[in-house]
């Protein structure tokens, strides 16, 4: 059975079948049992039309049960707006940047440029160095990776912040080779004990995690997406050490562990920096959809807060973090890879796994639940906002009918319809309470072309919006 992927979450390429294969969600496994694991996402900005990030950080405090992010840089806007906010943050350098982090006093220059100006008004807990380094072939990397951390470490030391602050770097599991039974799983020849092997003897040094990125995903088959999505199917069984896998994700977990062990660090805490399924892909594609998607990452979360672990690492507690917070527009590849996101980029969610705090999940439904009809609505009609519209408009069109005198009282903050704040959000209640005051005539739904008419009832919760004037 193959279920790995070897790229990062911005490529594509799947290789063969005989190959290993696969791509990235954050988890520490907690030495500890039965603890409650802290639930963080991936922050991606590959889009040209996401919110800004003191908004962002203001939604994942107050709308979301979010503690944690990671960052695929140092955005020193997104450091800043997540400062005071408890919020634990781990910061991304690019792979570009590793032959030069062997420099210490480029190093030094690089924590004294990115880091120290936020700490610890911000909390950052890790640095990644790279990311899937070894997956780029890249030997000029490759060879400079771990005294590249090295030296990163150094200047952590010199800023006496390395007790505040890990390092550590991602891998794909194409790291890894021999891995079906779980128990027969090894690094990869040449780079087990020229380049894992003093990584990993570094990382047990100064107490910081392995960090690798499963996704079931870019593994499954039709035969086995039932194994890859948590449901009913009859496992794995590997004959080695006599245990039965019931779904990919435990496979893969203690494959990293068995090869670990192989080389002596099964000490080592195993972070997974990125885990997830996207909600929309290409036509010829099974499993993938807003409902799957939604299954898949709730079983994931109420995995690795059971406190169950895997068959090899039992008693385990994951902290997690998903892959995505947003679908990021701008990304390569196909349709898949820009619609991993939790969330679109009005805040909206794609679906809700349970990490909207109560309150809000009660006013802001999932968007294939938000517009669901209405009993009794047949033959009424709304105006609401056209997809793609622009945010300068939509907030022109806000201040248009509010300013008219009409009752915008629900989109104030306290109203029933004040969440989700969205610029599109409000809008769309905005315009819809002008195109009903003013007699229901389509003209009035146009709103310089951001506008449309919809029969499906967008009400939610409390929020309800009206379809006829009395």
């Amino acid at each position: 059975m193959n279920y790995m992927r070897l790229s990062s979450s911005c490529s594509s390429f799947i290789y063969p079948a005989n190959m290993i294969t696969m791509v990235a969600f954050l988890i520490i496994l907690s030495t500890e049992s039965g603890a409650d694991a802290s639930i963080g996402v991936n922050y991606g900005t590959l889009a040209n039309n996401l919110p800004p990030p003191r908004q962002v950080a203001e939604f994942l405090l107050h709308s979301t049960v979010i503690n944690r992010i990671r960052l695929f840089n140092a955005d020193p806007q997104i450091l800043q707006a997540f400062a005071h906010t408890g919020v634990a943050v781990t910061v991304t350098i690019s792979n570009d940047q590793i032959p030069h982090l062997t420099n210490l006093s480029f190093a030094q220059r690089w924590i004294s440029d990115h880091i120290q100006p936020h700490f610890p008004s911000t909390n950052i807990i890790r640095i990644l160095v790279g990311n899937e380094v070894i997956s780029t072939a890249n030997h000029l990397l490759i060879r400079n990776l771990v005294p590249a951390m090295q030296s990163l470490h150094t200047a952590l030391v010199s800023s006496s912040l390395h007790r505040r602050i890990q390092i550590s770097t991602p891998h794909s599991l194409g790291i890894l080779s021999h891995t079906t039974p779980p128990s027969s799983a090894r690094f990869r020849q040449g780079y087990d004990t020229h380049v894992l092997k003093p990584l990993l003897s570094f990382l047990r040094t100064i107490a910081s995690p392995f960090v690798v990125n499963p996704y079931p995903f870019f593994g499954y088959s039709p035969e086995t997406l039932d194994f890859a999505l948590f449901r009913p199917n009859p496992g794995l069984f590997d004959q080695d050490t006599k245990l039965h896998y019931t779904n990919m994700f435990d496979a893969q977990l203690d494959s990293v562990y068995s090869a670990m062990e192989r080389l002596g660090f099964s000490d080592v805490a195993i972070v997974v920096g990125e885990i997830g399924w996207p909600s929309k892909g290409d036509k010829d594609q099974i499993g993938v959809d807003v409902a799957t998607a939604a299954e898949f990452n709730r079983k994931v979360m109420d995995r690795v807060n059971s406190g169950t672990g895997t068959p090899l690492m039992p008693n385990r507690t994951f902290e997690t973090y998903i892959f995505a917070l947003f679908n990021e527009n701008l990304k390569p590849g196909p349709v898949s890879e820009r619609n991993f996101g939790l969330f679109r980029s009005d805040l909206i969610p794609v679906y809700d796994i349970g990490i909207l705090r109560p309150t809000v999940r009660t006013s802001n439904p999932p968007e294939n639940n938000r517009r669901s009809p209405v009993g009794g609505s047949s033959g009424k009609r709304w105006c609401v906002t056209k997809a793609g519209a622009e945010t300068e408009a939509l907030q022109r069109n806000i201040d248009y009918v509010c300013g008219l005198g009409l009752d915008c009282e629900p989109i104030i903050e306290g109203g029933p319809c004040f969440l989700p704040n969205t610029v599109e959000a409000h809008s769309a209640y905005a315009m819809n309470l002008f195109y009903q005051t003013m007699g229901r005539h389509e003209f009035d739904c146009d709103f310089d072309k951001t506008g449309e008419i919809t029969s499906i009832d967008p009400s939610y919760g409390d929020c309800q919006y009206q379809a006829e004037i009395v």
